[in-house]
């Protein structure tokens, strides 16, 4: 395939032709002024001759808006761009096709695929994105903003499949837990997809992500058992420090506990310190060892 890149195209000034044009016109007058009068031959030729100037200098006006570009072809080649918004002049046999360069937000459906883990996901995103090269959006591409709809979502399917939910990989990173990391790796794969269609990625962020239905419920109470285990890890993490400020302190004091008493304080103080419900002291009226 051979690359197509935009150049601009040669034109002048619209009020330019808008002169040519008048002065077409006056040749036309006077060409069928002079018809009507003499019907000689000389003058028919003239009359055909200003009627197809005057076509042409029509034909070759046209106006350009704000944030658009008009990609022109002759004879079946691509003879530059114009993007210079205004009242313009160009080749009046030239082709003309108008080409957004506004921006543009594509919002993709809620996409089902599988994670890194397997696990069965919704994910949706939106990209922001605009056309910087007419020409390759035009002639590079069947249909430019079709195009970027089914490479947009075939690179949201890729990276959801790169990542897991929600348990961080190797590099530290997760769909759930790093969107900001996720989003800039997501605008840079569209992106590379996109760079044969002549469209620059402005954004590309994460719109929707939620496990599947048929298995959220199960997925939740796994993250409410992690949970669970994370609070009683750092539970006992405490306690074990607090019990072990406790025994230094009474040392510091000059209380010695032999390692049955120091066993048993150890374990009323992990009961009192890591049960849910409130302790419930008990008096004990013999010993240890009774």
């Amino acid at each position: 395939m051979r690359e197509v890149k935009e150049f601009p195209a040669w034109r002048i000034s619209g009020f330019l032709g808008v002169l040519g044009l008048l002065l077409a016109l006056l040749w036309l007058g006077w060409a069928g002024y002079r018809w009507l009068e003499a019907r000689e031959a000389v003058y028919l030729w003239h009359l055909l001759a200003a009627l197809l100037a005057t076509g042409l200098w029509a034909a070759g006006l046209f106006t350009v808006q704000p944030n658009e570009a008009v990609v022109l072809t002759f004879l079946g080649r691509y003879v530059g761009s114009v993007r210079m918004e205004g009242f313009q002049y160009t080749n009046p046999l030239a082709l003309r096709k108008r080409v957004s360069l506004r921006v543009h937000n594509f919002s993709s459906e809620k996409l089902k695929v599988n994670d890194a883990q397997g696990n069965p996901i919704e994910i949706g995103a939106v990209v922001a994105w605009r056309v910087v090269d007419a020409a390759k959006a035009l002639f590079q591409v069947e249909n430019y903003p079709a195009f970027v709809a089914v490479q947009a979502e075939a690179a949201i399917r890729a990276l959801a499949s790169r990542y897991p939910y929600d348990t961080a990989t190797a590099e530290g990173k997760s769909l759930r837990a790093n969107p900001e990391a996720i989003a800039e790796e997501l605008k840079a794969e569209v992106q590379e997809r996109l760079r044969v269609a002549g469209v620059e990625v402005l954004e590309a962020r994460l719109t929707h992500l939620a496990y599947a239905p048929e298995v959220a419920q199960a997925m939740l109470r796994r993250q409410q058992a992690l949970a669970v285990v994370a609070a009683r890890r750092l539970i006992v993490e405490a306690a074990v420090g607090m019990v072990r400020e406790a025994l230094a302190g009474l040392e510091a004091e000059g209380v010695v506990l032999d390692e049955e008493r120091r066993a048993a304080m150890v374990n009323n103080l992990m009961v009192a310190l890591i049960a849910e419900a409130q302790a419930q002291p008990v008096v004990n009226v013999g010993t240890l060892y009774t």
